[in-house]
C-alpha cells in the first residue's frame, strides 16, 4: 500500500530544494558558472531534487508490486508504462538520472555551462513531475 504522508513529504522536499535555487536559477549561466557556491548550490539541489524524484519512484514500485527496475533511470519508464507519469513525459524527464550520476560520481567531468543550462530546462520538468505524481495520488 502506498504511503501517501512519505510520498507527499518527498515532494515537498523537492519544492523546498527548488525554492532554495530559484534566485540562481533566474541568472545567467556565466555568472553560476563563475560562482562556484552558487554552482555548488545549484549542484546539490540538483542531487538532492533527482534522489528524492528515484525514491518517490522506487516506493510506487515497490507497493504497488511493479516490475523490477533495471536502473534507476528506468524507474521513470515504468511509471511512465503504468499510467502514473504520461509515458513520453518519462523517457523525456528519465535522462536526468545519468546527469546526476555525472555530478555524484564523477564518471566524467561535466561541462559547467551544460550543467547549468540543462538544470534551468528541468526544473519546469522537476514541477511537471510533481504534479503528475500529485495528480496520482489523489485519484
Amino acid at each position: 500500500m502506498l504511503d501517501k504522508d512519505l510520498i507527499y513529504k518527498k515532494i515537498r522536499n523537492i519544492e523546498e530544494y527548488l525554492e532554495e535555487v530559484k534566485f540562481i536559477v533566474s541568472l545567467g549561466t556565466k555568472e553560476i558558472a563563475s560562482n562556484v557556491e552558487k554552482l555548488r548550490t545549484l549542484e546539490r539541489n540538483f542531487q538532492l531534487v533527482v534522489d528524492a524524484m528515484i525514491d518517490i519512484n522506487m516506493h510506487f514500485i515497490a507497493e504497488l508490486e511493479l516490475e523490477s527496475p533495471d536502473s534507476l533511470q528506468n524507474t521513470f519508464e515504468i511509471l511512465g508504462r503504468k499510467g502514473i507519469i504520461p509515458y513520453d513525459f518519462s523517457l523525456k524527464i528519465a535522462p536526468v538520472v545519468g546527469l546526476r550520476n555525472k555530478l555524484v560520481h564523477q564518471y566524467e567531468k561535466v561541462d559547467r555551462d551544460f550543467f547549468i543550462e540543462q538544470f534551468k530546462k528541468e526544473h519546469k520538468d522537476f514541477i511537471e513531475y510533481l504534479k503528475y505524481i500529485n495528480q496520482f495520488l489523489e485519484k
